[in-house]
């Protein structure tokens, strides 16, 4: 299974899912995909710009994390007015990022995630 077809079942799946995206820590996505449901603005354009833009907030909870020897950040999950996105490391360079709608289905979406590693990894 391709990343895309991963990507756009977790979001269809998931209940209100809006899009996802896998990138690298670097802010380059690998593989996208975007419902209809997105709202207006930057993540119109380009959902990558929602990892891009926590980049730094990520980075931070890492180091807290590292201080607090609490082991690596798995999952953060940021919860917004227009829409919540769960970010989920795979590995130290790359994480895939989810974005639901207020109304969405987060845990579902994050039942997604975990379920859908294996076949993610395998891609890699």
């Amino acid at each position: 299974m391709s990343f895309g077809a991963i990507l756009s079942a977790i979001v269809e799946q998931c209940g209100g899912g809006i899009g996802a995206v896998l990138m690298g820590s670097d802010g380059i996505p690998v593989e996208q995909c975007v419902s209809d449901r997105v709202p207006r603005g930057p993540l119109a354009e380009d959902l990558a710009t929602a990892g891009v833009e926590f980049n730094g907030a990520l980075h931070e909870i890492r180091k807290a994390a590292d201080a607090l020897a609490g082991g690596a950040v798995i999952e953060t999950v940021v919860v917004l007015s227009r829409f919540s996105i769960v970010f989920r490391s795979l590995d130290e360079d790359l994480y895939l990022a989810v974005v639901v709608a207020p109304d969405g289905n987060l845990g579902k979406a994050r039942y997604l995630i975990r379920r859908n590693l294996v076949a993610i990894r395998a891609e890699l």
